[in-house]
């Protein structure tokens, strides 16, 4: 559980060296030449929006106890909010990120409030159709100025300042990092908190959380509102570092995404959710050259579907680790001590 992991004393630290270690990665492009290195930052830019994106999914599903599919249209609030904010209002891009949060807050707490009725696959089902809805409106002609349309609005990639000697994708991974370690941080304290330990009471046993003076409607609004403006911070991160925003980045595919990231890192599991947004960059990225090795290696005559070696490392992971990769880290360090314990009174 969750709750014991961040009660845990050591932690704060162990936090802190963990940060600390990402923080330094970009550091390692002034002694390698690499050409490759700026690559690798995108990806690490990557991981990190996608961690945050599953941080705000984990808050709703694993914390609170409501089912979303729906995410992909606050990451697409949140993209296209700093987008226009950006392009037509020429804001600097890092005072778009809290506008993104605040849009997509309001956006989570309306939808929120008729979502209150439902509960398990009927809520499922009405974010599952926000998700489907959200990338057609985005080309509707009447705002297609704002927007682009299905060509969707092309942006200028952020210069880093001039003191840091550092370049376009190790600034925005420095930028990236920073959102991350706040919104953890946050998320962190308000699980410790009392509004935190209502919110997984509701999710635990609602009727019993009900009975004990919890307003189960404000705290599954609320919970509905934060994971929202999570999920839109890293939809304008991710229009900051792409520098491009259009309709079909925004499909269902990427409310599964985070779904799964969120099941393999580990369900109500704050590190899970980095371990889900490094599985989610990887596996996109590395799907497609298995495919190609598998067919070269066995001579194939046909090529192997990327989607599929990606459906066969999750259905073996679900096998292998049910609780999610950071779960079972937490097991094997549970047994490990255990062991040690049982070694000793001997």
């Amino acid at each position: 559980m969750t709750t014991s992991w961040a009660m845990k004393r050591g932690v704060g630290v162990t936090s802190i060296l963990f940060w600390i270690v990402l923080a330094l990665l970009p550091l390692i492009g002034f002694v390698s030449e690499s050409s490759s290195f700026d690559y690798y930052m995108f990806m690490g830019q990557s991981m990190l929006i996608y961690a945050i994106a599953v941080l705000g999914l984990n808050l709703l599903i694993g914390f609170n106890g409501q089912i979303s599919l729906g995410h992909s249209a606050f990451f697409a609030l949140g993209a296209y909010t700093a987008a226009i904010l950006m392009n037509f209002g020429g804001w600097p891009y890092w005072a778009t990120l809290p506008i993104a949060a605040v849009v997509c807050f309001a956006a989570g707490l309306l939808f929120g409030f008729p979502a209150l009725k439902l509960e398990g696959h009927y809520l499922a089902l009405a974010t599952f159709t926000l998700a489907i809805a959200v990338p057609q409106l985005l080309k509707y002609k009447a705002i297609a100025g704002w927007t682009g349309g299905v060509g969707g609005v092309l942006l200028d990639k952020p210069d880093p300042p001039e003191w840091t000697r550092l370049s376009p994708d190790q600034w925005l991974y420095y930028v990236c990092l920073a959102a991350a370690i706040l919104l953890f941080w946050v998320v962190f304290n308000l699980l410790r908190s009392r509004n935190g330990r209502a919110l997984m009471a509701v999710r635990d046993h609602s009727m019993a959380a009900s009975t004990m003076g919890i307003d189960l409607a404000r705290y599954k609004t609320i919970a509905f509102g934060i994971s929202a403006g999570i999920t839109g911070v890293a939809g304008g991160l991710s229009a900051i570092t792409v520098a491009y925003v259009a309709p079909d980045s925004f499909t269902l595919q990427l409310s599964i995404s985070f779904l799964v990231g969120l099941v393999v890192g580990g369900i109500a599991s704050l590190p899970g959710c980095l371990v889900g947004g490094v599985f989610i960059v990887l596996v996109q990225n590395s799907a497609q050259s298995i495919s190609d090795w598998m067919k070269a290696t066995f001579a194939l005559r046909y090529d192997v579907p990327a989607w599929a070696i990606y459906g066969v490392l999750l259905l073996l992971l679900m096998y292998f680790l049910p609780a999610g990769i950071a779960g079972g880290f937490a097991q094997a360090r549970t047994w490990w001590t255990m062991r040690g314990r049982r070694g000793r009174q001997q």
